[in-house]
């Protein structure tokens, strides 16, 4: 099913191209909705530091840090699947908007109750679970708009998925140590206001900003009357019926599967055998981010050249197994580090080109159900993965574990090779 878009985008005849005054304007929309998310995503980071420091501070207890922690979690994975249908519902823009000023109006809540008393540990974990229950449908919706405001600024859809793809990276390196160093400035309480602002401005720039992208598309599921499972279940029916997008979600999750106890398990023990410093940890994950930033901005500036099924597979059967199985080398930490910065920048054009396929492939009417689906899936995987991961190392040791993974990934990443449904991931660009 094609995805209907204004006709400007599609005329027979190929548009003249935008003078310099034009270009800037056909611009701004999707510009701004990119710093919206930015701002967000800042503020999500953010939010994943100062909250557990504010609950540490507030009621000494690791086991209710953990717990506030889990539950914000279980809230993502949990709106991230039953969002999907209320972001076709209400529409793109009024979800990015409702999501960030309802986190904002958490956030808030947090420091006002505690200043007046009334902050007892169960209104705060409804607080937290509320306000990530509202993360993951924003991000899905904002996701969902990039496809018709990239075809208006006449930017490749790379190159805006990679923009798009670049900011949880670069909060990565901007929430945690902004985070880190305004609590020591103002506190926990002062970074809970600031928080808050930083949700409020993201929700007022895309109010502002960005336009309606239901002008650009036909909303028959808005006039439509349909049930609300039977909204949520057909972003699953419509995954389940294609080939190309079912192997990219299996490839993806099976991916985030074995990826999330490298970050949180693996490499943390990993340090602490075999270097025994907390250090080595921070400098390894560090030269992973700085690759994957620079791979990202690389491929968005690029990558809308190259072959997608041979980028995506590429990169994917080298960044993977290559990690786990250098690590089971015990090189030095100045090749590790070396290694990982390299791994990070081939992993750069792997989300932008399979949130590409996703967009390309999804009808505009269902695209926040089939997102929100596809999210659910992604963030289901991370949490499973960790455990597993934390017992199988306990298990069978760290060498062991290290072997075993590289060589599953290895296999799983190099099967997809033989799969024909993703051949179909280039037939976007034959077609352009």
């Amino acid at each position: 099913m094609s995805m209907p878009v204004d006709q400007g985008a599609h005329a027979p005849n190929r548009p003249e191209r935008p003078s310099n005054t034009e270009q800037p304007r056909r611009r701004a929309s999707i510009l701004a909705l990119l710093s919206a998310n930015a701002v967000s995503v800042v503020g999500n980071a953010m939010s994943a530091v100062v909250i557990p420091w504010f609950v540490l501070q507030t009621r000494d207890s690791a086991a209710r840090t953990g717990l506030t922690g889990a539950v914000g979690a279980l809230g993502a994975i949990i709106a991230a699947f039953f969002g999907g249908p209320i972001i076709d519902r209400l529409g793109f823009k009024l979800t990015s908007v409702a999501a960030d000023l309802i986190s904002a109006a958490t956030t808030v809540l947090i420091p006002l109750l505690f200043a007046t008393g009334y902050l007892t540990f169960w209104l705060l974990i409804v607080l937290v679970f509320l306000g990530a229950v509202l993360d993951a449908p924003g991000m899905s919706a904002r996701q969902a708009m990039i496809p018709e405001l990239a075809r208006v600024a006449r930017m490749p859809m790379e190159r805006a998925n990679s923009a798009d793809s670049a900011v949880p990276r670069l909060a990565q390196f901007l929430g945690p140590p902004l985070a880190g160093v305004l609590i020591t400035a103002f506190g926990a309480i002062g970074v809970l206001w600031l928080n808050a602002a930083t949700f409020v401005f993201s929700a007022v720039l895309v109010a502002v900003a960005v336009p309606s992208v239901r002008s650009f598309v036909t909303d028959h599921y808005a006039a439509g009357v349909r049930g609300y499972l039977g909204g949520l279940f057909e972003g699953l029916r419509f995954v389940w019926a294609s080939p190309l997008l079912l192997s990219l979600v299996f490839l993806m999750t099976v991916g985030n599967f074995l990826d999330a106890p490298l970050q949180a398990v693996v490499l943390p023990v990993y340090a602490r055998e075999v270097f025994g410093s907390a250090v080595a940890l921070g400098a390894i994950l560090g030269g992973f981010g700085m690759g994957a930033l620079t791979g990202t901005l690389l491929f968005g500036a690029f990558g809308h050249r190259l072959p997608r099924r041979m980028t995506f597979l590429v990169c994917g059967v080298l960044v993977g197994p290559t990690a786990y199985l250098t690590l089971a080398m015990a090189p030095s930490l100045t090749v590790l580090v070396g290694v990982f910065a390299v791994l990070g920048a081939l992993a750069g054009p792997i989300d932008p080109i399979s949130l590409t396929v996703f967009q390309e492939r999804t009808p505009s009417e269902i695209r926040g159900r089939v997102l929100g689906t596809i999210n659910a899936l992604f963030f289901a995987a991370i949490p499973l993965g960790m455990a597993l991961g934390g017992f199988v190392v306990e298990g069978v040791g760290l060498t062991p574990t290290l072997i075993g993974m590289g060589l599953v990934y290895l296999a799983l990443k190099s099967g997809m090779f033989f799969n024909p449904a993703l051949r179909e991931m280039d037939a976007a660009i034959k077609r352009r």
